[in-house]
């Protein structure tokens, strides 16, 4: 039987395999609100046989958001047309769960396929533009790039209201009817800015020191797990390396998983990268070792994400106990029906994780003599 189409159970939570769909972001909501696109973008995931599907990055402030664009649960108004994408997730017998994100620096930067702000005055109107300085650990820019601003130094109380804004998200997810709740701690968003020495050069608690600078994804951590349901797992998405000798290392992710699962996180999405300075290697596969190697160090639950979609390598990937799940963005993208593709490769020919509404995809195989139908 294979391992990646096998049910995974962190707390009260059962999957009916270990393929994810990550968080990707679709920049195409309206101060905040998901809508259609949202709906059917995240419903087909579902429909293709995932077990898990995760909400883009959602920002838990307006001001945490990386564009005007971006998804958000900032408030209570917000929570209906979640909800009605995890009811429809659910019906399809995927769970849902949802990144609650901060862009810190990053934030308040243009829709990614405009050339900066080019928006017209109309334009801005209809798409509900904003536009505003955002806040980092340290009053430095992301890059040079004209699209990134200075940003403003958090103060304590500023600190804190990150912390209860998180919480406040965790409570509306969970009333959205979430299984799950991903803390963003990856990619130079926010509490990666404080994670990293590249980004963070504070001279109070929350600076210098490795303990230091994880001191802020801690406290975030404890504060959701605090009020988030205990039969339901929590995520955090590390950037497991910043590819950089100056940056965040592997073993400081090990050490700070270590941290995380002590406070009740379930598992780890190892992620990587995120900043200007990253001297990135990429490749198929190219983040799976940083999945291990936070599996092996902490004892969590790992995921492995990056260029995957090779259905053999995947499987090897979990069977191997390189990592637990089996995460893709852009693959899911080009394929939203990638884990039953990926089912009918590894040689099982039950076609019960299809919906029933496309049952003549298994007449059409037989037809044509394709996969388990093929005699010669």
């Amino acid at each position: 039987m294979s391992v990646l189409f096998s049910p995974i159970a962190l707390r009260g939570l059962t999957l009916r395999n270990r393929t994810v769909v990550a968080p990707m972001c679709q920049y195409s909501a309206k101060d905040g609100f998901a809508n259609d696109w949202h709906y059917v973008h995240l419903g087909r995931f579902a429909l293709g046989g995932f077990g898990l599907v995760i909400v883009e990055a959602t920002g838990v402030t307006a001001e945490g958001r990386i564009s005007y664009g971006d998804l958000g649960i900032w408030k209570d108004e917000q929570i209906a047309p979640l909800a009605r994408i995890v009811d429809f997730l659910h019906s399809q017998g995927a769970a849902a769960g949802i990144q609650l994100a901060h862009a810190g620096r990053k934030a308040s930067t243009p829709v990614p396929w405009r050339k900066g702000f080019d928006e017209t005055e109309v334009e801005k109107a209809e798409l509900a533009f904003e536009h505003w300085v955002p806040v980092a650990p340290s009053a430095i820019a992301h890059s040079n790039n004209p699209n990134f601003q200075t940003p403003t130094a958090l103060d304590a109380a500023g600190i804190q209201g990150i912390i209860d804004a998180f919480v406040a998200a965790a409570v509306r997810a969970n009333k959205a009817g979430f299984d799950t709740v991903e803390i963003h701690a990856a990619h130079g968003y926010l509490l990666n800015q404080f994670l990293s020495p590249l980004a963070n050069k504070r001279t109070d608690e929350y600076g210098g020191s490795r303990e230091n600078r994880m001191r802020l994804v801690l406290e975030v951590t404890k504060a959701v797990r605090a009020v988030w349901p205990e039969e339901k797992p929590l995520l955090v998405r590390l950037s497991v390396s910043d590819w950089n000798a100056d940056g965040w290392q592997v073993e400081d992710s090990v050490v700070l998983s270590r941290e995380l699962k002590a406070l009740g996180a379930d598992a780890i999405d190892a992620s990587s990268g995120g900043f200007d300075e990253a001297a990135v290697q990429v490749g198929p596969n190219y983040q799976v070792p940083f999945a291990r190697a936070v599996r092996e160090g902490a004892d969590i639950p790992t995921m492995a994400v990056g260029l995957l979609g090779d259905a053999a390598e995947a499987e090897a990937i979990v069977t191997n106990g390189e990592a637990d799940f089996i995460a893709l963005a852009r693959g899911a993208l080009d394929d939203p029906n990638w884990p039953l593709h990926a089912k009918l490769a590894l040689g099982d020919a039950d076609y019960s994780l299809w919906p029933q509404q496309t049952n003549r995809v298994r007449e059409r195989h037989r037809s044509l003599g394709q996969h388990s139908f093929n005699v010669s």
